[in-house]
């Protein structure tokens, strides 16, 4: 995947990506339009489908809604790469279908606006911009697989139902 870097620092809290005021609702498209507003109230009108985030360590700290990842997903975020993520954070994204790598090396040199290609399989990020090169753990097979379905519930009912045709 490629897509255009936009950059936070560290200890970026679900608040922050999605502001609880907004919670009242259930609806992707509301999220995506208030993502990441309170911290950078450009992001939601500028974004585009399959730019990546990158910030530092501690990523999506803070309430265990699931409301964050989506909204980051319902935005356009291909991928979100971190210093290290909160452990919460990180299985609810995965189930919603929203790649995370962890990679403190790739935050230092990067900029916003730069361009980025990551490779979930090998865990390879490319700054095409700058013509640097990171790595982050790939993700395992699995992980994708679930990624690659739209998350941990579109995997088990297409597993199922592969499954009881097999039968």
């Amino acid at each position: 995947m490629k897509g255009r870097c936009w950059k936070y620092g560290a200890d970026i809290n679900t608040d922050l990506i999605i502001a609880g005021r907004y919670l009242n609702t259930t609806d992707p498209k509301l999220f995506a339009g208030h993502c990441m507003e309170d911290l950078d109230p450009a992001f939601a009108a500028q974004v585009q489908a399959g730019d990546i985030m990158l910030a530092g360590k501690n990523f999506g700290c803070g309430s265990s809604r699931e409301h964050a990842p989506l909204a980051l997903k319902a935005a356009g975020i291909a991928c979100v790469i971190a210093g290290s993520f909160a452990r919460i954070f990180y299985r609810n994204a995965f189930n919603l279908g929203l790649p995370l790598l962890v990679c403190p090396e790739a935050y230092g040199p990067t900029d916003s606006g730069d361009e980025l290609e990551v490779s979930l399989e090998t865990g390879m990020i490319r700054n095409l911009t700058k013509g640097e090169t990171f790595l982050a753990e790939p993700i395992p097979e699995f992980m994708r697989e679930i990624i690659g379905r739209g998350g941990l519930m579109k995997y088990v009912v297409q597993t199922h139902h592969h499954n009881n045709e097999r039968q």
